[in-house]
């Protein structure tokens, strides 16, 4: 039987393991993608399996401490010392972990700006699983939507491609009921 790292659980082939690499990564992450919060950074690099979540943590503290990076309220941005390191040693990273990290951060940061707007709440039912959809505005809310879904599984699903895709979803809904049809009188 194989013996598991707590230190590399989690992390696929191809993935860091070197704690030198992964305070690199973030580096060169929050260079060239951010300012990104400490969840934008997480969901990005664990997601993708490049990191574990421990190295990770040590990762992140490790170059605010060494002024490598500087949180300003919830956001990490680069020092001009971090983009100094992350511009000369950025090749010392495999290419494919630069650019998987680079479009798992542009989703994250999609994600969280789509999801202040486009709302979607998954909850149990005795009926089924229920998703409770809506769309904040200028008057707090301006669309809601409710749907039952038969599993957990589909209901999530549901979630995230409403988060995702709210605005063409309400476009889609709003000239279904407005556009003017044959049935009309």
């Amino acid at each position: 039987m194989a013996e598991s790292n707590v230190f590399t659980a989690g992390v696929k082939p191809g993935g860091l393991t070197s704690s030198t690499q992964i305070r690199l990564l973030l580096c060169y992450l929050i260079k060239n993608a951010g300012p990104l919060t400490r969840q934008e950074i997480e969901t990005a690099l664990l997601e993708e399996q490049l990191v574990n979540y421990f190295e990770f943590c040590d990762g992140l503290s490790d170059v605010v401490e060494r002024k490598l990076v500087k949180k300003q309220g919830e956001a990490y941005s680069i020092t001009a010392t971090g983009a100094k390191v992350a511009l000369e040693l950025e090749d010392d990273l495999p290419r494919s972990v630069r650019i998987a990290a680079i479009k798992a951060a542009i989703r994250a940061q999609v994600w969280n700006q789509k999801s202040a707007e486009y709302h979607a709440e998954v909850q149990e039912t005795p009926a089924g699983w229920s998703i409770r959809c809506s769309i904040a505005g200028v008057r707090k809310q301006d669309f809601s939507l409710e749907l039952m879904m038969p599993d957990r599984l589909t209901a999530e699903m549901v979630k995230k491609r409403f988060v995702l895709r709210g605005s063409e979803i309400y476009q889609l809904l709003l000239d279904a009921l407005t556009a003017p049809s044959e049935d009309d009188d």
